[in-house]
């Protein structure tokens, strides 16, 4: 899709909002999938108490359903409005028996005082005609059509809300599948765009941002679950991610969007940070998980001043620095970009690199701790022999901030030709990874791992040999999910200081903070928060 188009979405979205709303118009609403009535009742009072506004009734997920009296025991001990929903084998649902009957439910369903039901395209035209005349004044039909192959064109989502739209549908929903996440963008569009109230989310991880960022767009409503795992469709987020994580009923047309692009990337602690920081603070933006393919299409789909700033992770942060119209000195010379920010004023991307101040001054720190030399002049690094293992975006930063920092770097990786390209860049010497574990060419080393071995969910796996950490007297793992890797729990065991990625991470975040908001950070409580959520 083209740069042009998702400016329009943002241009939109901001005549909506001139006025700045604390709570914004879209509803959340929590699938109720019980597979008994009695477990469904117990579900719609904990939607009540997660902070729903509404609740889907999914009626084909029950075992045994009598549609009379189990229809009233429903919404009479339903605590918020009712949404029911009876979705067949053909539309992706579980009913697959007779469809005059299925739909006689639903007729029901509005008797007993349902507020809304939901029928699929296919068969809308002739129910909404069966109901003429009887339709309660404040019920509302939502016609809704799921496509789990992929996400039409922009033309074909258009044409696809003006035949719902057609049916006589109160509220038009659709629900595509994400392929990639630029997918959402189309949906965006239309959403913004639409003169009836709309449901328009991607389904699966790619299509995660439709289910926040709706909000934003002007969305009719979206599903938030009561436990993660347990959804109605591939994607949804939990009741206590929309509003505790992602501050859901704050986004509105005006709220920047931030996030980490990253494949993969659900493992990243950073919304929680950051999205706790902008509240503390009172800033206008949200922070998002972004599963990102191809990231130039990815910055080129959502070009507008609302896409404001990007964490970048791996694999994409040597491919981020050249979609950047300006690139930080550093960041040019490591050759990767961890920090992208949209300048406001002309819309050009400029790229940093935060990776190595947030490492280096980590390393550090301990260096100075086990020494207890804080009073020490100049750095510890100075002199010492520094191993970084990885050749990516995050080897050559910390070989670079290494090297600047007077410290002696060998380079070792998977592949040695690699290796030795970044050695050569640098100045460094150059190992392959299978022979770190001889490698001694002195006590007291620094090790630093900048691969992902080690990280979760793959937690037994190690870079380096535990007979060979006892030559090192600190060892670095830029990894932080888990916080002690086994790579740190070995050299701990081995006698060497350990300094988490964790440790890392808070130290680029707090400069990625202030570049994102033009404010200082909140460093103790980024602390508190890395605390309670490592």
């Amino acid at each position: 899709m083209d740069s042009t188009n998702i400016s329009v979405v943002s241009g939109a979205g901001l005549q909506v909002g001139s006025q700045r709303v604390v709570r914004n118009a879209t509803l959340i609403c929590t699938p109720i999938m019980g597979e008994s009535v009695d477990v469904m009742l117990v579900e719609l009072n904990k939607a009540k108490q997660s902070g729903a506004d509404l609740v889907e009734i999914r009626l084909d997920k029950l075992d045994v359903f009598h549609p009379h009296e189990d229809l009233k025991t429903l919404i009479k001990g339903s605590p918020l409005p009712t949404l029911f929903t009876y979705r067949p084998t053909w539309e992706g649902g579980q009913y697959n028996g007779d469809e005059k009957m299925r739909q006689d439910a639903l007729r029901l369903a509005m008797e007993y005082g349902a507020d809304y039901i939901d029928v699929e395209l296919q068969v809308a035209h002739e129910f909404i005609q069966s109901i003429a005349g009887k339709k309660p004044e404040k019920f509302k039909i939502v016609v809704s059509s799921h496509n789990y192959q992929n996400t039409p064109s922009t033309e074909d989502l258009g044409n696809l809300v003006a035949k719902i739209q057609a049916t006589g549908a109160d509220i038009v929903k659709f629900a595509t599948s994400a392929l990639d996440i630029t997918d959402a963008a189309r949906v965006f569009q239309i959403t913004v765009h639409s003169q009836v109230p709309i449901i328009a989310l991607v389904m699966s991880e790619r299509g995660l941002i439709s289910r926040i960022l709706c909000a934003k767009f002007g969305g009719y409503l979206t599903f938030g679950t009561l436990e993660s795992g347990f959804v109605s469709a591939p994607g949804q987020p939990t009741m206590d991610e929309l509003l505790h994580l992602y501050n859901f009923r704050q986004i509105g047309p005006d709220t920047k969007v931030f996030g980490v692009i990253g494949k993969p990337v659900g493992h990243s602690k950073s919304p929680i940070l950051y999205n706790e920081a902008f509240k503390s603070v009172g800033f206008n933006g949200v922070y998002l998980h972004l599963l990102v393919d191809d990231i130039a299409n990815f910055l080129q789909t959502y070009s507008s001043a609302d896409f404001a700033g990007f964490s970048v992770t791996i694999p994409h942060k040597e491919a981020a620095l050249a979609c950047c119209d300006e690139v930080d000195p550093v960041a040019k010379s490591i050759g990767a970009v961890n920090c992208i920010i949209r300048r406001q004023s002309d819309g050009k991307l400029l790229g940093f690199n935060t990776d190595y101040i947030g490492a280096i001054s980590s390393i550090e720190d301990g260096l100075r701790g086990s020494l207890n030399a804080s009073s020490m002049t100049g750095s510890p690094l100075a002199g010492k022999l520094f191993v970084v293992i990885g050749a990516g975006g995050a080897g050559k930063a910390l070989a670079y901030g290494a090297k600047e920092k007077g410290a002696r770097v060998v380079i070792a990786n998977r592949t040695y030709g690699r290796a030795k390209e970044l050695a050569d860049t640098v100045g460094a010497d150059a190992l392959s990874l299978a022979d770190l574990d001889n490698f001694h060419q002195e006590d007291g080393m620094i090790l630093a791992n900048t691969t992902s071995i080690g990280m979760y969910p793959k937690v037994d796996e190690t870079p380096v040999s535990k007979h060979a950490l006892r030559f090192y007297s600190l060892v670095f793992d830029a990894v932080y999910t888990p916080k002690i890797t086994r790579l740190l729990r070995e050299a701990e065991e081995s006698g060497a200081t350990i300094v988490t990625g964790l440790e890392m991470f808070i130290g680029q975040a707090y400069d990625q903070f202030e570049k994102f908001t033009g404010l200082p950070a909140p460093k103790e409580q980024f602390r508190k928060v890395m605390a309670s959520n490592s």
